[in-house]
């Protein structure tokens, strides 16, 4: 790892909460971090998760579901986090609130671009999905996640940060997850309050 880089980033993210996308990383390279007062962690893969979960119970970490949750497996990991970044469906919603011991803070992740590959709730059934989400509870949602797609310019990934963020103020959202490491300062500068940061931080 790269010590001046991570204190670099560091500096640039200290006004948002800066996740860690620690599939790049095993125990030990987390633990690397975790000195640098890095204590919040994503993953997204649940048998990775599961694994890092039991190796690293005795600190205190923070960790985030970042990856797409699917639903046979939802039951094994939403006792075990503290905040899902991809909540898409309303049936994963069932899930928490027939499983979770308590309330968890969830993002509902947004499809904003033209991918097909990408998942979330599109923009045109939001308003249904915002309104149907109310019966779960136990799945508080605290704002909204997206993605830009990897082949899209600047200006067209500050466009969907920016529509993210407008739709954050209609629902009255205060959270915003948004921006990786190619495209986080963009994410920032249109109000991202949750950065995911994988290879720049990681390498």
């Amino acid at each position: 790892m790269d010590r001046n880089r991570i204190n670099k980033v560091l500096i640039e993210t200290k006004d948002v909460n800066l996740v860690v996308a620690s599939k790049y990383l095993d125990s030990k390279g987390i633990l690397e971090l975790y000195e640098y007062g890095i204590c919040n962690f994503g993953e997204n893969r649940v048998d990775a998760f599961l694994e890092k979960y039991e190796q690293l119970k005795e600190y205190n970490i923070t960790w985030h579901f970042i990856g797409h949750l699917q639903k046979n497996k939802a039951k094994n990991v939403i006792n075990k986090i503290d905040y899902l970044h991809s909540l898409d469906s309303l049936d994963l919603a069932k899930i928490i609130n027939d499983k979770c011991d308590k309330k968890l803070k969830c993002f509902v992740e947004v499809h904003l671009t033209s991918s097909e590959t990408k998942n979330g709730v599109r923009e045109e059934n939001l308003d249904l999905f915002m309104e149907e989400i109310k019966k779960y509870q136990k799945a508080d949602v605290i704002g909204f996640m997206t993605m830009a797609d990897v082949n899209q310019n600047d200006d067209e990934k500050r466009e969907v940060f920016h529509k993210l963020a407008l739709l954050a103020k209609k629902y009255d959202l205060k959270e915003l997850s948004m921006g990786m490491s190619l495209d986080y300062h963009i994410a920032m500068e249109e109000g991202a309050t949750f950065v995911r940061l994988g290879h720049i931080i990681c390498d």
